[in-house]
């Protein structure tokens, strides 16, 4: 059963509600089998498609597919050609450029001169691992001033998670279609085909393209059973289709290159679908934060929305962590992000607002910083001075939205990234200033 949300974007659509759930929809009443997956003559004379997003003999905790019902197979397409475009989207192995423990930080990208949509518009910043060894992950930058028109795309080498930063998605997927705003996230599986107009005109954001095991929720330990991110706050889309007899170019990312080729169809053409491997948005609003309520603040895994875990327990190929509106009030502390230098690696970005650790107006929105695996970082001057001095009442941290992608591994940046005028060359001076101690 579907369900209205009152989200930042797309009120006016239908969602599912449940991260992991099993759903069935359908756009056509009776085009969705009951009691079996693939009849021998399925209704309205639709093929019947699974769509695995895990290994067939994967547990059933962690198994991840479903069954689509479309107008023609999948399979009915000519052969794909090179693609010369996303010129500046990298996949592993990172080797363009040596791997630096320079903290980094970037200003935000311009818009194009020319028009650009979204599959395009993608600039890699910084990535680890292989899609071949399916482990690692990029961290992305979108700008994009153009729809994609009769044109679809797809990822064979990751999921995508999806932080618009400005301008609205519209986003067409073979499982239905979603909304997503600056403020709310879009969850990709690999290999589902999709579209995005831009109902703003523009867009800039984000995004992790995750080599690695999917993105799921954290256990919440001692926290127990509520706060952080809930399940029912993710939204599915319902099945809706597009009956086109119109040409569309389908590009697909695989194994880092691209590839092209020309469907003589729409392929958002599923009628009814069931299963659990499906795109997800989610307000991030929703997310439910706890901290210290006497002394001290607790790790910055307290805002972890989703991870990605590797055979180590605890330590993620990927954790998506969010720094967002919340009270301060725990006595004799400092509050903001201490000093420290961390086994993981941190890509950090921000969607509005200022960072509580960057008073400057150096990290903006739109901006990203990166800080490699035991590189010395923290707040900047300003910030210290303010909070050493500040009389401790309890305070609001508001209009503010920053994230991190928090990896194991070491993020190796682009050519690029290195060699963009975006690049803040004086960003270690943030840490200039601070007076010696005195013991004596």
């Amino acid at each position: 059963m579907s369900v209205q949300t009152p989200s930042a974007a797309g009120a006016e659509l239908h969602y599912l509600s449940g991260f992991g759930s099993s759903f069935e929809t359908e756009a056509v009443a009776g085009a969705l089998p009951v009691g079996r997956n693939s009849p021998q003559k399925p209704a309205f004379g639709l093929y019947a498609e699974q769509l695995s997003g895990s290994a067939f003999t994967a547990p059933r905790a962690e198994n991840r597919r479903s069954w689509l019902y479309r107008l023609r197979p999948t399979a009915q397409h000519p052969a794909y050609q090179p693609y010369a475009g996303a010129a500046r989207w990298r996949s592993g192995p990172f080797d363009e450029v040596a791997p630096s423990p320079n903290r980094m930080r970037w200003s935000p990208l311009d818009w194009p001169t020319e028009p650009t949509d979204f599959v395009d518009g993608m600039t890699a910043y910084a990535g680890a691992g292989d899609p071949g060894a399916q482990s690692g992950l990029v961290a992305l930058v979108y700008v994009a001033t153009k729809d994609m028109i009769s044109r679809a795309f797809y990822n064979a080498d990751g999921e995508m998670l999806i932080l618009p930063q400005e301008g609205r998605l519209d986003v067409w997927t073979e499982l239905g279609r979603l909304q997503v705003a600056p403020g709310e996230l879009l969850l990709l599986p690999r290999g589902v085909r999709f579209q995005v107009a831009l109902p703003d005109g523009r867009a800039r954001g984000y995004v992790c393209e995750n080599y690695g095991a999917q993105f799921r929720l954290p256990e919440r330990g001692p926290i127990g059973s509520n706060s952080l991110a809930s399940e029912r706050d993710f939204l599915a889309p319902v099945a809706a289709y597009i009956d086109s007899d119109e040409p569309c170019e389908v590009i697909q990312k695989f194994q880092g290159g691209f590839w092209s080729t020309t469907f003589s169809h729409s392929p958002f053409d599923v009628v009814a679908w069931h299963g659990n491997l499906c795109p997800f948005k989610y307000d991030i609003a929703r997310f439910a934060t706890v901290g210290s309520i006497s002394f001290d603040h607790p790790d910055p895994s307290i805002f972890t929305v989703l991870t990605s875990p590797t055979d180590s327990p605890g330590t993620a190929n990927c954790d998506f962590a969010i720094f967002p509106p919340r009270w301060m009030v725990a006595e004799d502390t400092f509050r903001p992000p201490w000093f420290h230098r961390n086994v993981m690696s941190e890509f950090m970005g921000l969607i509005h607002g200022v960072y509580d650790a960057k008073e400057g107006d150096g990290f903006a929105p739109g901006g990203a910083s990166l800080h490699n695996c035991m590189s010395g970082h923290g707040p900047d001057q300003a910030t210290y001075d303010t909070a050493t001095s500040v009389e401790l009442k309890p305070h609001k941290i508001d209009h503010t939205l920053a994230f991190m992608f928090e990896s194991r591994f070491v993020f190796r940046p682009t050519r690029w990234a290195v060699e963009t005028p975006a690049m803040q060359l004086d960003y270690d001076d943030v840490w200039t200033g601070f007076k010696k101690g005195t013991p004596k």
